[in-house]
């Protein structure tokens, strides 16, 4: 993609410009990251799927907490021509101060979550009842915040009371009181279109005044463990419509889970971006 402007970051997924001091260009790649590394082959298409996703939801959950977007369209920022190439993948936001740890909620016991209960008996210093199975729902929905790492590292789980101390207590309570708001009103709208939300990871930043403010995407299958509701069964994980298909590919591929990761099979690539498309299809319709 040849944007005139100068790139300031570029994530696992995400490309950022800078267009001046309190504005930035975000730009969903066809880039996938699995077990936090970057694959070899990109998911055609998917980078458009996800901003999709993510305009809908921040426009759904707008009246819950204030989101990056200045308001603007990619054709107020770049020529027309280019703007065009990158219009279904690409949105102004606002420049904002990051929070320091990923906002993850869980309203059902799955993945990391579910082996750290098995040694356990909780999820980042939360005591969980006894006897739960795999992808149970639980009894409450959780905050369970993580480390957020650098490009080829990995998240790592944490505490509220150590979330506390990285961002200080009053930003932590208002992190974890917004974010299972929004998984809640979320969580909601998607059971109606026949899909479990089982967890998300929000991303928070604080604007020039301090507000808390919702950024990065939202509730995608990239950030959520997005399940089908019509084969949901407790004790099982649940076929998925993320990129559990690469995950589990992956898994029995006998990786290490370093980088570089193995080329994934076309087959594997295309099931992943037909559920994708799915996945937007049944919760915007």
């Amino acid at each position: 993609m040849n944007i005139p402007l100068k790139k300031i970051y570029s994530g696992k997924v995400r490309d950022l410009y800078e267009i001046d001091d309190k504005r930035m260009l975000m730009v969903a790649t066809d880039r996938l990251s699995a077990f936090d590394v970057i694959l070899p082959d990109p998911i055609v298409g998917k980078g458009e799927i996800l901003t999709a996703i993510s305009n809908f939801w921040f426009a759904k959950l707008s009246g819950i907490l204030p989101n990056h977007f200045t308001g603007e369209t990619v054709f107020d920022i770049l020529p027309a021509d280019i703007a065009k190439t990158i219009e279904k993948r690409a949105v102004v936001v606002k420049r904002l101060t990051p929070i320091k740890c990923e906002a993850i909620v869980r309203g059902y016991i799955s993945g990391s979550g579910w082996k750290e209960y098995q040694k356990t008996g909780g999820i980042c210093g939360i005591s969980l009842p006894e006897n739960l199975q795999e992808a149970e729902k639980l009894p409450k929905v959780i905050f369970t915040p993580s480390t957020k790492a650098e490009v080829g590292e990995h998240d790592e789980n944490i505490d509220f009371d150590t979330c506390a101390d990285i961002l200080g207590y009053e930003i932590a309570v208002q992190v974890r009181d917004k974010a299972i708001a929004l998984y809640k009103a979320a969580a909601s709208h998607a059971e109606s279109r026949g899909i479990i939300i089982a967890d998300t990871k929000f991303e928070f930043g604080l604007d020039e005044n301090g507000v808390l403010t919702l950024m990065d995407e939202v509730l995608t299958p990239d950030s959520s463990r997005f399940w089908p509701k019509s084969s949901y069964q407790v004790g099982t994980n649940p076929p998925s419509f993320d990129k559990q298909f690469i995950r589990d590919w992956l898994e029995q591929s006998g990786w290490n889970k370093q980088p570089p990761a193995p080329k994934v099979p076309a087959e594997i690539i295309a099931k992943t971006v037909a559920k994708y498309q799915e996945a937007l299809n049944l919760l915007t319709a």
